[in-house]
């Protein structure tokens, strides 16, 4: 079921009952990213999936990351209901997640950062100026091939043809300028000098063969938070969720306050 939060501005899919759970997607994909593990988390949790500023049914954000942050902390304000709070965050959706918990401390009681960091090596930089460059130039259609991947590895791509449809599908649905603006972003972003303020405990996840935001990343994330952890998630790539969902789930389980194992 689709609702609004944040005074009509955030889309959200609710479903299932218990602590609150927010899933933010990734820059190159959407919501919809999540729907394998969904079936199972809700028997514990009450999910609230949304569609970021910009893309779906949501409005779009004029500023910059912290702005897009500070949107989606009143989101999940008015979704949570005052309870018990965690957010997840793949991608773009980490990064987020991460920069909502700077600005807003109080705002979740534990996090899980999938496939993101604090900031991208100056390759990683360039990657994201390029792509934005592109589609401004020729449109989304001229980056789909690097962005799937950067979303899936090559072998997997071949294996899953149907989904690779889909995926590409919805990618191709993305307004341009939203996406562009988020790649700029990105391109600037470093969020190390502030990783000290997050006091909760943090679940750092990645795919053994993430491209777009490599175990490095990961690695030096959870090194500078004062309360993290770190699992690699072995064969996938920028969102595990989709490409082994068993294995996701298994990796944050014992992080969850509620037990996956009875649902």
């Amino acid at each position: 079921m689709d609702r609004f939060l944040a005074n009509g501005t955030v889309n959200v899919a609710q479903s299932g009952e218990g602590p609150a759970l927010f899933l933010f997607h990734s820059l190159l994909s959407d919501r919809a990213s999540f729907d394998a593990i969904i079936p199972k988390l809700s028997h514990a949790f009450r999910l609230i999936v949304p569609e970021l500023p910009g893309f779906g049914g949501s409005k779009a954000v004029r500023g910059g990351l912290a702005d897009v942050a500070d949107r989606m902390a009143e989101a999940v304000r008015d979704g949570a209901g005052g309870g018990e709070t965690i957010v997840l965050g793949n991608g773009y959706g980490g990064f987020v997640a991460l920069q909502m918990a700077i600005r807003h401390p109080d705002i979740a009681s534990r996090l899980i950062l999938a496939d993101c960091g604090a900031a991208f090596s100056e390759e990683g930089r360039q990657a994201f100026r390029n792509m934005a460059a592109a589609s401004k130039a020729r449109g989304l259609a001229a980056i789909t091939d690097v962005a799937m991947r950067r979303l899936f590895a090559p072998e997997f791509q071949a294996g899953h043809p149907d989904l690779m449809r889909d995926r590409r599908e919805a990618f191709l649905k993305a307004d341009p300028e939203v996406l562009q603006a988020a790649c700029g972003q990105l391109a600037e972003l470093d969020l190390r000098p502030q990783l000290s303020q997050v006091k909760v405990p943090v679940l750092v996840l990645v795919g053994e063969h993430d491209e777009a935001t490599p175990p490095p990343m990961s690695r030096e994330l959870a090194a500078l938070l004062p309360n993290a952890r770190l699992k690699i998630i072995a064969g996938c790539a920028h969102v595990p969720q989709l490409q082994a969902p068993a294995m996701f789930l298994d990796a944050i389980g014992d992080f969850l306050p509620q037990s996956l194992a009875a649902s």
